[in-house]
C-alpha cells in the first residue's frame, strides 16, 4: 500500500493504474472501524484500484470543539487499510487540501435545508467542498458512502449534479454496519463513557420497535413515540427525529405521502452526537 500525502503524487500514482480497471474511492475522516472496512471490502470487490482518503475536513465542522475532539488515529488506520488490501491511502494535510480558502458556495437546494442543514449551518457546503475536491483529484469510477449518513448521500448526489464533471461516477450507498447490540458504528463512539455506551443502543432499539408502531398508528404518533422513548433513557436527548421521503429528504406528515419513508434521527448521549436511521414501508399498511 502506498501512503500518499500530496495531490500531485496521488494523480501520478493513479495515472499508472487507471488502465487496469475501475478506481474505487472511499472518503473517510479516519478513526476507522468495521463500518469503514465494509465499504472498503465492497470497493475491493468492484474495482481494480482502491483509494481511501483519510482527512478530517475542517470546513464541515460548525462546532470548533467537535473538530478539536474528533479522534485521529493515523497509525492504526494505516494498519487496517493495508490489511484490507487498499492500494493507496491518501492522507493530506489541511494545507494540501486547501492551499487557499475555498469560497465556493453550492446551491444544494432542499435536500440540504432540512434536518442536519439548520442544525449544522455550513456543514453540507463543507462536505460538498471536500468531496468535490476528492472526486476531482481521483476521478473515481465509484465512490462509497455509508447509509448511516443518509442525508449526506443525497447531498453528495446533488453536488455531483451541480458540478457536471462527474457524469460517469457511480455513488454507491452501503448498509449501516452495527455493533452486536445494534448501535451504529461511528468514530464518535469511542468518546462515550462505559455507562453512556451501555445506553446508546436505545436509539436503534426504539427505531426498530417503531416499525410495529408504524403498522398500528399514524406517522406523527410514531415519530413522537420514538422521541419520547429515547428521551426517557439517562444521558439521552433527541435533537430531532424526522420521517422523510428517502429521495427528496423532505418531511412527510402521512404514510401515504411517500412510498419510501425513512426515519432520520440525531440524539445526544451525554455530549456525543449520534445519528441513525430506519426505513419504513408504508405501502404495506
Amino acid at each position: 500500500m502506498e501512503i500518499i500525502r500530496t495531490v500531485s503524487e496521488l494523480q501520478s500514482a493513479l495515472s499508472k493504474v487507471r488502465n487496469l480497471g475501475g478506481v474505487g474511492l472511499v472518503p473517510t475522516m479516519g478513526a476507522l472501524h468495521e463500518g469503514h472496512m465494509s465499504l472498503i471490502t465492497r470497493a475491493r470487490k468492484e474495482n481494480a484500484t482502491v483509494v481511501v482518503s483519510v482527512f478530517v475536513n475542517p470546513t464541515q465542522f460548525n462546532n470548533p470543539s467537535d473538530l478539536a475532539t474528533y479522534p485521529r488515529t493515523e497509525e492504526a488506520d494505516c494498519r487496517l487499510l493495508e490489511a484490507a488490501g487498499v492500494d493507496i491511502a491518501f492522507i493530506p494535510t489541511v494545507e494540501e487540501m486547501y492551499p487557499e480558502e475555498d469560497c465556493r458556495v453550492f446551491n444544494l437546494g432542499p435536500v440540504a435545508e432540512v434536518m442536519e442543514g439548520p442544525m449544522r449551518p455550513g456543514h453540507f457546503n463543507g462536505v460538498a467542498q471536500v468531496v468535490s475536491k476528492l472526486f476531482a483529484f481521483t476521478n473515481p469510477t465509484r465512490a462509497y458512502f455509508g447509509e448511516k449518513d443518509f442525508q449526506q448521500i443525497a447531498v453528495i448526489r446533488r453536488m455531483v449534479e451541480l458540478e457536471g464533471g462527474f457524469n460517469n461516477l457511480e455513488i454507491v450507498s452501503c448498509p449501516i454496519k452495527r455493533h452486536e447490540d445494534g448501535l451504529a458504528m461511528s468514530s464518535r463512539n469511542v468518546r462515550l463513557s462505559a455507562e453512556q455506551r451501555s445506553v446508546a443502543p436505545c436509539i436503534n432499539l426504539a427505531l426498530k420497535a417503531s416499525l410495529i408502531k408504524a403498522a398500528e398508528g399514524s406517522l406523527n404518533e410514531t415519530r413522537q413515540w420514538v422521541i419520547d422513548t429515547i428521551n426517557r433513557y439517562p444521558f439521552m436527548e433527541v435533537e430531532y427525529y424526522e420521517i422523510v421521503d428517502g429521495i427528496t429528504m423532505q418531511p412527510v406528515s402521512n404514510w401515504d405521502d411517500t412510498e419510501y419513508a425513512v426515519g432520520c434521527i440525531t440524539a445526544y448521549c451525554g455530549e456525543v452526537r449520534l445519528i441513525d436511521n430506519i426505513t419504513y414501508n408504508p405501502s404495506s399498511k
